[in-house]
């Protein structure tokens, strides 16, 4: 039982009857022909269907048809017998199933008539259509053993892969739960490392006992500068100093520190030993009175401002006028050396500064400072500016070696400004103007630092100046016969001088030790000495 090359399977059976048919009737062929073909094609029913040998044929294949189960593919074919499906049907692409298609009418009536006969199902061909192409072909019960065989392979071999897939997939998963579980823990790692930290804080406790050492002295610096603030002066008056005849409009300490001079308006200067007040000398020769007094920076010399519009330079040791600067067109109120010594500059009633060469005695620059007149001038730490000021309410700002303006300050109020001078490191400027306040000005900003209140001043040039050679204190004159103390800082009033029974213009501090020297006009006309820890 091997198959044919063709599509359909053939018995020996079939062919034996095959053979006594066509000698029989040759001539009765195609009616037996038709008359044996398979009951699947309607039309051959409807045209032979009073014929008795159709009906037995037909009635034959149809048993063999019922004995065969056709196997369910699919789920298309639905358990239908192939026989049974009607001719001209299309079926997949669209071909045609016909009685010409079913081709050689005896050996598919003898193949379906033996069926039962030859006993082996395995070799009855089966039609069906396959992947919706309709092709009619037939196979085998073998084959489709063969097919079921290899699909069941291809099964297993495909779950295999699936399992084997899935294994992977498991694997992987695996891998990358191993993965998850190995970079987990390095967090974990990683975290429990901060608790160390977090306990090793608290260890360096003695690593903050020992920058407390030095906090520990810093508290005390910090506590000593607090207490230097809170602490207040406490100057005595030691020594007045009487001789002038008129009232007292300067006095200055030299810059060595030994001597005092005082100006007044009886046309006289006066020297006077800083310590212990003796009077030295008086310096004669002006012929009007004098308003300002400045020394040299070598204390050998000193200058003097007075109301016949010039400026005398006088010999400490002698007495004798050295120069006589003249120029000026109106009194002359200030004067000032600068810082080397070879410069002095004044300020007049004539609203100009002029600058004078110290060894020549001439004018070496005129300055159209003010348009009132000046009230005060004085040259910073280095030499190279100079500040003025004056009762048109403005504080200028000078660089001497080209004689331009480099800043003008001015208060709100415009109030008139009695004085003006440097810190001692040049970087503010103190100015006390007739609205009875002094105000610490940021000349680079222009803007007021600190105000000073407390004193009276309204229509005199009251003095003011610094203290640094104990606390650092603000000293003022004041129109209500006193002396003013103010703390640097917090502007506090930390004392007040009385002893004097009129104005007290003009104030001085001592460049060493803790000594304030203070004049007072006509009534008064003395210059009293006050110390404290000296």
């Amino acid at each position: 039982n091997t198959p044919d090359a063709s599509p359909r399977m053939a018995t020996p059976a079939a062919a034996e009857t095959t053979e006594t048919s066509s000698a029989a009737a040759e001539a009765g062929h195609k009616r037996d022909l038709a008359a044996s073909l398979e009951p699947s094609a309607d039309a051959s029913k409807r045209q032979r269907a009073d014929t008795p040998e159709a009906n037995t044929t037909s009635g034959s294949s149809s048993e063999s048809d019922n004995d065969f189960e056709a196997p369910r593919i699919g789920g298309k074919l639905g358990g239908k017998s192939h026989g049974q499906r009607p001719a001209g049907k299309t079926v997949g692409g669209g071909k045609r199933y016909g009685a010409v298609q079913s081709a050689p009418a005896s050996e598919s009536e003898e193949s379906s008539g033996s069926g039962s006969s030859s006993g082996s199902e395995d070799e009855v061909p089966v039609q069906f259509a396959r992947g919706g192409k309709g092709g009619g072909k037939m196979f085998s019960s073998k084959m489709l053993a063969r097919k079921a065989l290899s699909v069941s392979r291809r099964n297993s071999e495909s779950e295999s892969e699936s399992e084997d897939q899935s294994d992977e997939d498991q694997s992987d998963e695996d891998r990358s739960d191993d993965r998850r579980s190995l970079a987990q823990p390095q967090p974990q790692r990683q975290q429990p490392p901060p608790p160390p930290p977090q306990q090793q804080q608290p260890q360096p406790q003695p690593q903050h006992s020992t920058p407390a050492t030095p906090a520990t002295p810093a508290a005390p610096a910090q506590q000593a500068a607090a207490a230097a603030a809170a602490e207040k002066p406490d100057y005595v008056l030691k020594y007045s100093l009487v001789g002038h005849r008129e009232g007292v409009s300067a006095v200055k300490f030299s810059p060595d520190g030994e001597w005092l001079a005082s100006s007044s308006a009886d046309k006289t200067a006066k020297l006077w030993n800083a310590y212990t007040g003796k009077y030295d000398k008086t310096l004669e020769g002006h012929t009007g009175g004098l308003s300002d007094v400045a020394w040299s920076p070598d204390s050998s010399c000193l200058a003097t401002a007075s109301d016949d519009k010039t400026v005398r330079i006088w010999d400490r040791l002698s007495g004798r006028t050295l120069k006589v600067l003249r120029g000026h067109t109106n009194y002359v109120f200030c004067v000032c050396y600068n810082p080397a010594g070879t410069l002095l500059a004044s300020g007049s009633f004539d609203e100009t500064v002029r600058i004078w060469d110290t060894h020549s005695g001439k004018c070496i620059r005129t300055l159209p400072a003010h348009s009132d007149p000046v009230t005060a001038v004085h040259f910073n730490r280095d030499g190279s500016m100079i500040v003025t000021c004056s009762y048109d309410g403005l504080i200028r700002i000078w660089d001497i070696t080209t004689g331009q303006c480099l800043k003008t300050i001015v208060n709100d109020n415009n109030p008139q400004v009695a004085f003006a001078k440097f810190s001692p490191n040049s970087k503010y400027i103190l100015a006390a103007t007739q609205d009875s306040t002094l105000r610490l000005w940021n000349y680079h900003t222009g803007k007021c630092l600190k105000v000073y209140r407390g004193h009276r001043n309204a229509g005199y040039c009251c003095f003011g100046t610094f203290s640094v050679t104990g606390g650092k204190w603000i000293v003022s004159g004041s129109e209500d016969n006193c002396v003013y103390l103010w703390n640097l800082q917090n502007r506090e009033i930390v004392q007040k001088l009385e002893g004097h029974t009129d104005v007290v213009l003009c104030v001085d501090c001592h460049p060493l030790k803790n000594i304030i020297a203070s004049g007072s006009l006509k009534q008064d006309k003395s210059v009293k000495i006050w110390k404290y820890d000296c």
